[in-house]
């Protein structure tokens, strides 16, 4: 390489890293605070990761010290936010013998499926609760329809207690200590007897960012704009319940929200993060029917004394575009 060729190289990759520092920069203040951001960081979770990384191997090559502590830097500010999980190469099962709970966003409650073959996969699940979202049918970014599908599910879960409401399920051997209480008007607690306590189950769904169209009208920025004031709603309403509740809990579901998406920090700072017990060191639970993941959307977190004592993510078979979560709660 002619030194003309290799003084461009390294101007290019510094060029490079200066524009990847300023957009992460913007991302930090802007992620979480202002709504239109939330199209941007749509992007997946691992590129925070992956970007500085090549910058980082493209500095080493140029020899450009400037280009490698930005790149680093970079690497270092956005980690929290890039989904790697990490105590997944040391994540292993506590021992505990626990509830078994799944956690699953059913994509419109088998809309235009085998019903027989959905029923089927939800009883070869075998868990003690099942925190089922999506209990509608509808079309992507347009009306929904709720559906009464009570009299089947009692027939094929008789020895469950069966709490509905705000489109979610949720489905459980032990007894619930109270009726369901709508949060929001997405979301379902379900508070249940089981191990002497009560453990207050949030069946979580946050509306999603926006609606697939053409992002050049008027239309796509006002519904995002709409959609994102639900979002607000919905988080407020979440946290409040949960800051009010003097149980153990256990909070899962479809947040629509990634790693990257400042949202997840309305998370109250008490609860965990199930994906500690993942063994997973990428973990994504959607698009399930995409051979690539790179988004992880839906969450599983303990409060209150109740702990995770294993986490997985499981396939759907082709039912829904979200894999299923499995975990084993201890209270």
């Amino acid at each position: 390489m002619g030194v003309a060729a290799g003084e461009r190289l390294t101007a290019m990759v510094l060029s490079c890293a200066l524009v990847w520092a300023v957009f992460l920069a913007l991302h930090l203040v802007l992620n979480g605070r202002w709504w239109p951001w939330l199209a941007v960081s749509l992007l997946p979770p691992v590129a925070l990761a992956l970007v500085p990384l090549v910058l980082l191997g493209a500095a080493s090559v140029t020899g450009d010290g400037l280009a490698a502590a930005l790149a680093a830097g970079c690497l270092l500010v956005a980690w929290p936010q890039n989904g790697i999980n990490l105590r997944g190469l040391l994540a292993r099962g506590s021992g505990e013998v626990g509830l078994r709970l799944v956690s699953w966003n059913t994509q419109h409650w088998n809309q235009g499926g085998d019903p027989d073959r959905f029923y089927a996969f939800l009883r070869a699940l075998d868990a003690d609760v099942y925190v089922l979202q999506e209990y509608l049918n509808g079309f992507e970014g347009g009306e929904v329809w709720g559906i009464d599908d009570e009299e089947r599910l009692r027939a094929a879960f008789p020895r469950h207690h069966l709490a509905v409401g705000n489109h979610s399920v949720t489905l459980s051997r032990f007894p619930t200590a109270g009726p369901p209480v709508p949060v929001g008007a997405c979301s379902l607690r379900v508070d249940l007897r089981a191990g002497g306590r009560v453990l207050s189950t949030y069946n979580v769904h946050i509306p999603v960012q926006l609606t697939v169209m053409n992002p050049l009208r008027p239309a796509f920025l006002r519904d995002m704009r709409r959609r994102a004031a639900a979002r607000d709603r919905e988080y407020a309403a979440l946290v409040a319940d949960l800051r009010g509740n003097p149980h153990p809990v256990l909070v899962t579901g479809d947040f629509n929200t990634s790693a990257a998406i400042g949202d997840i920090r309305r998370m109250p700072r008490s609860l965990r993060d199930a994906i500690g017990a993942c063994r997973a060191v990428l973990p994504a639970s959607w698009n399930a029917r995409a051979r690539l993941r790179l988004w992880r959307i839906d969450w599983a977190f303990t409060g209150g004394g109740a702990r995770v004592g294993s986490y997985r993510f499981r396939a759907a078979e082709g039912l829904s575009d979200h894999l299923v979560q499995e975990l084993t709660v201890t209270v």
